[in-house]
């Protein structure tokens, strides 16, 4: 008997029409997975300089956690949802807030995703940073949530924009913003902003959901009063340790209203159910065992963080005179220069570039409003490379700008 070759061809597995929407990566999201070669210079991520993670003090902390000092046994059991005791505290008395308002998390992005799933319906309108940190698109297609571009520039989210967006009949579940640093303008929301922006949150019943990684990160200037975001119920404020103790260790935090932390938690029980207890763990000893530390580790890493950023932004002055516009940044990861001359095609430039050696995150993959906004931008990250790797860099892009004119 002869069977049929349809009978033998393997059948397609059903998709969820969750995972069916889920958009490939494309632009930002795959620039770190193209063909790397030795040599090339990558300005791409918001990464952490291996010099300014704490690894041995890390090891200490662990090996008082191993050995029963501190914790024992007890750091490879199971561990309450919200997150352990001991983090909950050391985060709440840094922002200020009663312990009940902490979850902890695996990284940033983490209770991003935690936020969409448990506060924004399906299909809701989202307004969102123009341009924007791109990942969190793909975090509101958890939802298939849409969303409503809000521009933003050197002061960070334009306040009066989203106002109007308001007044004009706008409804958004919620606000997404990075009020520090922003990801990509370099932009920090004043104070009086965020007061006003919690204000008009409360007004009109939205949330606002406050991605803060680089807050930690100033270098220079005054810092600015989060306390609006920490005192509203209406604020959804997300943190996380990656780029102060290291990505690797996935460990973030939200401090939300003790209602929408409820709401989280219950989200997470049906997902991976708590942190890790052993870096939790680990993680209390080194934040505790001595209370100095973490901010003399700050201040150390942002004195590095610092010369590059000026490395950065003298090199591209010096180099390319006249052709490039770069704001000297007050702290964070990031550049957002914007070239100056339109005879240069961006695309072309970023091609040159590349075959030199040089690369970085094109302006336009940034754009939150689905048209081909910010393509005089680049998005340029120092945190991860030396001086003199930056100077090289420069001096690439700059034989690449002098290969198109």
């Amino acid at each position: 008997m002869t069977t049929s070759p349809e009978l033998l061809a393997p059948t397609a597995l059903p998709l969820t029409a969750l995972a069916r929407a889920l958009s490939e990566p494309k632009g930002f999201g795959d620039a770190s997975l193209r063909r790397r070669r030795p040599g090339d210079i990558e300005l791409l991520g918001g990464i952490p300089d291996d010099t300014a993670l704490p690894v041995d003090a890390l090891r200490e902390a662990a090996g008082r956690v191993l050995t029963g000092e501190r914790s024992g046994p007890a750091a490879f059991q199971y561990s309450q949802s919200a997150g352990l005791d001991g983090l909950r505290e050391w985060v709440a008395a840094r922002e200020g807030v009663d312990p009940a308002r902490v979850i902890i998390t695996n990284g940033g992005f983490h209770g991003l995703s935690l936020a969409v799933l448990a506060l924004v319906e399906r299909g809701a309108t989202v307004a969102v940073d123009n341009p924007i940190f791109p990942l969190f698109l793909r975090a509101l297609e958890l939802s298939d949530g849409r969303p409503l571009p809000i521009g933003v520039g050197t002061q960070g989210l334009d306040v009066d924009e989203l106002e109007h967006r308001l007044r004009g009949g706008a409804r958004p579940a919620a606000v997404y913003t990075v009020p520090d640093f922003h990801n990509p303008t370099q932009g920090t929301l004043p104070a009086d902003q965020r007061t006003r922006l919690v204000e008009l949150a409360e007004r009109h019943g939205f949330l606002v959901l406050a991605d803060n990684p680089y807050r930690e990160l100033r270098f220079r200037g005054t810092a600015v009063d989060s306390s609006a975001f920490s005192t509203s119920d209406h604020v959804v404020h997300v943190n996380t340790f990656s780029k102060t103790l290291g990505p690797g260790l996935r460990l973030g935090w939200v401090v939300a209203s003790p209602r929408i932390a409820s709401a989280l938690v219950k989200v997470r029980n049906r997902q991976d159910s708590h942190t890790s207890t052993l870096e939790q763990e680990v993680v209390i000893d080194l934040l505790t065992h001595d209370p100095t530390w973490f901010d003399a580790t700050l201040t150390r890493a942002n004195a590095l963080y610092r010369e590059r950023a000026d490395v950065l932004v003298d090199a591209l002055h010096e180099r390319l005179p006249g052709l490039v516009e770069a704001v000297r940044p007050e702290g964070g990861f990031f550049l957002w220069p914007r070239l100056t001359d339109s005879a240069i095609d961006p695309a072309a430039l970023y091609a040159a570039a590349a075959e030199r050696g040089a690369t970085y995150q094109q302006g336009e993959f940034f754009a939150s409003s689905g048209r081909r906004e910010f393509a005089d931008h680049l998005r340029l990250a120092y945190g991860n490379h030396t001086p003199e790797t930056l100077r090289t860099f420069v001096d690439r892009l700059g034989s690449a700008v002098e290969s198109l004119r």
